[in-house]
């Protein structure tokens, strides 16, 4: 990964199959060895789980944290996904659901408690993930919440009746760390402001924005768009928010 450094803990990583609404998800589950500090259940981006996922679910277990990751396009057939590109996933999310995600989710933190003792974990997401992350914090299963540069407000390409809003629930989530660069075309000004707004009077939730950082700045050092002195320190704040909720 480049931007996550490795922490003290040995780690073990798998690939598993969660049992969600009588579909079989793929994810990534990753732990470290002796007794879990805590845990996290997300949301990779839009390329779903790939090796970079493995990596960075393992690099989280090396510092204490539990993980499992969930591939948001499991009802494609694996062959398929496989081929799929950035376009024409693109295409697809319209056709997700707020509810099926969520309750992958719900299995994850599940699979946490089950095989890690961790009750209430944190649900983390990038970019698309951290879209469905926003609206996670809101359902009461999650003690803390961390989002990479996700949608505040729903792309109008992926519009359906399976979305809600993320800020239409905003204020009901869980204390929520919200992090992204100031150019970002998928994160507008407006939404940035929109979302502060929603989280006026709450000292449990903060917007922490990276100056002349673009999408998708952090979890990818193989991307243009990735900043390592930047994407270390949001790292740091990062895991800072996920331990703070198991003190």
């Amino acid at each position: 990964m480049g931007a996550l450094s490795e922490g003290p803990h040995r780690a073990t990583v798998e690939r598993i199959v969660l049992e969600v609404d009588g579909s079989s998800v793929d994810a990534v589950h990753a732990r470290p060895d002796g007794r879990a500090l805590g845990g996290i259940a997300m949301v990779p981006d839009i390329g779903g789980i790939r090796p970079l996922f493995d990596d960075l679910c393992r690099r989280l277990a090396t510092h204490g944290l539990a993980v499992c990751a969930v591939e948001p396009f499991d009802r494609v057939p694996p062959d398929e996904r496989a081929g799929l590109d950035v376009d024409r996933r693109m295409q697809l999310v319209a056709g997700l659901t707020d509810d099926h995600l969520i309750a992958s989710l719900g299995e994850a933190a599940d699979h946490l408690a089950a095989a890690d003792g961790v009750h209430r974990p944190a649900v983390m997401g990038f970019c698309m993930g951290g879209y469905y992350a926003l609206k996670a914090a809101a359902t009461g299963r999650f003690g803390r919440a961390v989002s990479f540069y996700g949608m505040v407000r729903t792309p109008e390409q992926w519009a359906g009746p399976g979305h809600a809003e993320p800020l239409a629930t905003a204020g009901q989530a869980c204390p929520t760390l919200y992090i992204a660069g100031d150019i970002d075309p998928w994160v507008p000004h407006d939404d940035i402001d929109a979302l502060r707004e929603a989280w006026a009077g709450r000292e449990d939730c903060r917007v922490l924005i990276y100056r002349g950082a673009d999408h998708g700045f952090i979890h990818d050092a193989d991307r243009p768009a990735h900043r390592a002195d930047d994407a270390e320190d949001a790292w740091r704040h990062a895991l800072a928010w996920v331990f703070e909720g198991e003190a």
